[in-house]
């Protein structure tokens, strides 16, 4: 079992940056790539960024340039970088991780929210 904890949402203005963490616990050593998503009001739950333990990252277009993903493997911490915030980016943001063992599980965090003011 792997538990993760979210942390760091707030509201702030438009153009505004935040840093977003993600503190993972339990059977930590099977967590292979993890990543970002967010879910606003009546939409979908997108893919915002990833990364692998190799720290190979993924990003979805409409944060390229403005967001980055990391991870802190001796901390167990995931992070994500948000500047140049927009409206659009309002959401809960939900971090997920990924444990390989016999086979695939998901994890999800509780999830964090962020609020952009125009």
């Amino acid at each position: 079992q792997v538990q993760l904890v979210e942390s760091g949402g707030d509201l702030v203005q438009a153009g505004g940056s935040l840093r977003l963490s993600c503190a993972a616990s339990g059977d930590t050593i099977c967590i292979s790539a993890m990543g970002w998503y967010r879910q606003a009001p009546g939409k979908e739950r997108e893919l915002v960024a990833t990364i692998t333990s190799s720290s190979s990252t993924n990003y979805a277009n409409s944060v390229k340039g403005r967001f980055t993903i990391s991870r802190d493997n001796a901390k167990n911490t995931l992070y994500l970088q948000m500047n140049s915030l927009e409206p659009e980016d309002t959401a809960v943001y939900y971090c997920h991780a990924e444990c390989k063992s016999w086979s695939s599980v998901d994890y999800w965090g509780q999830g964090t929210q962020v609020t952009v003011s125009k």
